[in-house]
């Protein structure tokens, strides 16, 4: 691949080793490796397996537990290359349960859960991928659900069903969030849900967890599936924090995690990007390039500037954490996360209407970055919350719901 055109921002010293160090390991994983996993719908164990070997798993845990000790910053760079190297979207969140749930591990965890756990994450010999959140009835009113984990004794009783949960087939343990006091009698709606680490083994084991895979049509290799607990037992330290404050701990680090999704979406429109130039500069009809024709250019060369702009956005975001207050931090988090999802989809609808029939033919993969591009639009949150946060929290503007 040509990277010129993509190599336009500054970046840190560290930034540009995470660069080039994500660049040499996916290079060993070609366009037909990540086109076989999608149609196969076959998980990419070899190349997360590489990146554990190579200790990015551990990107965001501190060097004392075996970490990189790593920031967002280096994140970003990090998940636009996996995106970027022709595994488009999916590949980035082939790997991102396993960066993002161990966060509340370092932040909130007992240090013998962290001692036991985070150098075996870092290591890449234990997967945390999955995360329990979502489910039938409560989809983006998450303070909403009706899974529960009863106190009994010194263990905690779960009952329950979740959704669109992602990676449970590459997990040895899922965090998963649950109420501990019922909504009708919790201070406040976002009080009484709690964060808990539940090995899955131990889960089967106890044959209180059934799983069903979700068939779908895009990331076909990062399988989804709906999830039932029938009174799983967990020990008392499995909990994660403090009781009754899981849903403030999953909130701290939403805009960090949000901005960095942005990065995939970015990483995945540069790929689109190169796929549609490349074929621009190939193809010959009536005479000449169809990249000569302004019909093809112009879609093409407005879908870079949309993608630049919010590459600059997500990179500036990413930098500029640390010295902003959590309004400022979400409104650019937002704000970058619906552009560079927008840009994504415009990045790749050009590249499919550039190739023609062909773009359609999963030969070209531009048809798979469509459809990965269409879900971006939705994931992790949909385009319509991230323009609700910006009206009410940022403009001022009345609650919608």
């Amino acid at each position: 691949m040509a990277h010129a055109w993509r190599d336009s921002i500054s970046l840190s010293d560290e930034q540009q080793l995470v660069r080039s160090s994500i660049r040499d390991v996916c290079s060993d994983f070609d366009a037909e490796y990540w086109r076989e996993k999608d149609r196969e719908e076959e998980y990419p164990s070899e190349f997360v397996d590489q990146l554990g070997e190579h200790g990015w798993l551990g990107i965001l845990i501190p060097e004392e537990y075996g970490g990189a000790g790593m920031g967002t910053p280096e994140v970003v760079v990090m998940m636009e290359e996996i995106a970027a190297s022709g595994g488009g979207f999916s590949a980035a969140q082939a790997i991102h349960g396993g960066i993002y749930n161990s966060v509340p591990l370092v932040k909130y965890a007992s240090e013998e859960q962290k001692s036991e756990l985070l150098p075996r994450v870092a290591r890449g010999e234990v997967a945390i991928q999955a995360f329990g959140l979502t489910e039938p009835n409560a989809g983006s009113n998450s303070t909403a659900m009706e899974t529960t984990a009863e106190k009994d004794g010194d263990e905690y009783v779960v009952n329950g069903q979740k959704i669109w949960i992602s990676r449970v087939d590459a997990s040895d343990y899922l965090v998963l969030m649950a109420r501990t006091t019922p909504l009708e009698e919790a201070d406040k709606r976002t009080r009484g849900i709690s964060m808990f680490l539940v090995d899955l083994e131990e889960a089967y084991d106890q044959d209180a967890l059934e799983i069903r895979q979700i068939p779908k049509t895009v990331s076909g290799f990062v399988h989804s599936y709906e999830m039932w607990f029938s009174d799983l037992r967990l020990p008392e330290e499995a909990l994660i924090g403090e009781e009754g404050e899981g849903f403030y701990q999953v909130l701290d680090g939403l805009n960090e995690e949000r901005l960095v999704i942005a990065a995939e979406c970015v990483g995945l429109g540069e790929a689109a990007l190169e796929r549609g130039i490349e074929y621009a500069n190939e193809r010959e009809v009536f005479g000449q390039p169809i990249g000569a024709n302004q019909g093809i250019q112009h879609p093409i060369a407005d879908a870079y500037a949309q993608v630049l702009a919010a590459k600059q956005l997500v990179y500036a975001g990413a930098e500029e954490l640390d010295d902003a207050d959590r309004k400022d931090a979400g409104a650019r988090a937002n704000v970058a996360k619906y552009l560079a999802a927008e840009a994504a989809f415009a990045a790749a609808d050009a590249a499919v209407q550039t190739h023609g029939g062909f773009g359609v033919a999963r030969e070209y993969d531009v048809e798979r970055y469509f459809r990965e591009a269409r879900l971006t639009r939705i994931v992790p949150i949909s385009q319509q919350l991230a323009l609700n946060y910006l009206g009410e929290t940022v403009l001022g503007l009345p609650r919608s719901y």
